[in-house]
């Protein structure tokens, strides 16, 4: 959290940190941010002894770099936010804005349980390179989270810009969650997605992406048949194995993971999908979930 004498200087210079790296959506002048487009959840590494390894992250996001994504998403659930402390929150973030390509956008995910850290982690975030944030809702007193509070939290943070999850306004872009599900996405007007099953299969969520922009509707329904199963793998896989299941995909598609925080499994050595009829043999070492059915794709 940040101190009384650090949140005022941040506070004094709000306005211009946010025009700059929100691109207008402080004061609600100039040209919205445009998210359409593909993001990869981007998983957060750890070592053994449960520090950021924040050399694997930059790894990772090179290689990453080089598929046609809008942009990427950190600190959703796959970067294992809630294990983070403040300072590394805002270290991923930092680092993540100078591995990536300058021209890719940067979601973070700055939800807090308060309404002022929320406020601050924000600020914080946008401060270090993100574009926009992402703010998960409260939830450790959700007995109490009436719509009246929920309202009052919501619209205190959207004075300084961030993406809204499932909003029914209309002159809000949309995101779909899930390649399981893009296609019809896309086809009811969303702009893009976030979608876990781009840290493996990134080529081929591009490539689904083309098709339904350019209205090949007919090869688009192919190619998304062909990805829902090794979706509903990655999600039976992480829904099973919590949120280190993606991460633990990693490895064997030249992505790096490895170890996760407590109390999360440290190393997830065992895979209940490997019967899988969609998975392949799992690495010898490692024992992690492969997806080599779809490597034709």
């Amino acid at each position: 959290m940040l101190g009384p004498q650090v949140w005022s200087s941040v506070r004094q210079g709000l306005s211009r940190s946010l025009s700059r790296n929100v691109r207008g959506w402080a004061s609600g002048e100039g040209k919205k941010v445009d998210i359409a487009g593909i993001y990869p959840p981007v998983t957060t590494p750890f070592t053994a002894t449960a520090e950021v390894d924040y050399g694997k992250l930059e790894e990772n996001l090179h290689k990453l770099g080089t598929f046609p994504f809008r942009g990427f998403v950190v600190q959703g659930s796959n970067g294992e936010f809630p294990f983070l402390t403040s300072s590394e929150r805002l270290e991923v973030v930092s680092c993540v804005r100078q591995a990536m390509p300058k021209n890719r956008l940067l979601l973070a995910g700055s939800g807090c349980e308060s309404t002022q850290a929320t406020v601050e982690m924000t600020v914080s975030m946008a401060q270090v390179g993100a574009d926009a944030a992402m703010v998960v809702t409260p939830c450790y007193y959700r007995g109490r989270m009436s719509s009246a509070a929920l309202i009052h939290h919501y619209t205190k943070v959207t004075r300084i810009g961030l993406i809204v999850h499932k909003t029914r306004k209309q002159d809000f872009q949309v995101l779909a969650g899930s390649a399981g599900f893009l296609m019809a996405s896309y086809a009811l007007g969303a702009v893009g997605g976030v979608c876990a099953l781009a840290n493996v299969l990134g080529a081929q969520v591009c490539q689904l992406e083309r098709l339904c922009l350019t209205g090949q509707w007919e090869d688009a329904q192919k190619l998304q048949h062909r990805l829902i199963e090794p979706n509903a793998a990655v999600s039976q896989w992480q829904q099973g194995r919590g949120v280190g299941g993606v991460g633990s995909l990693c490895p064997h598609w030249s992505r790096t993971q490895g170890w996760h925080q407590a109390p999360l499994s440290l190393f997830l050595s065992e895979n209940p999908l490997r019967e899988h009829p969609s998975v392949g043999t799992p690495c010898a070492s490692q024992k992690i979930l492969t997806l080599d059915k779809v490597r034709h794709y």
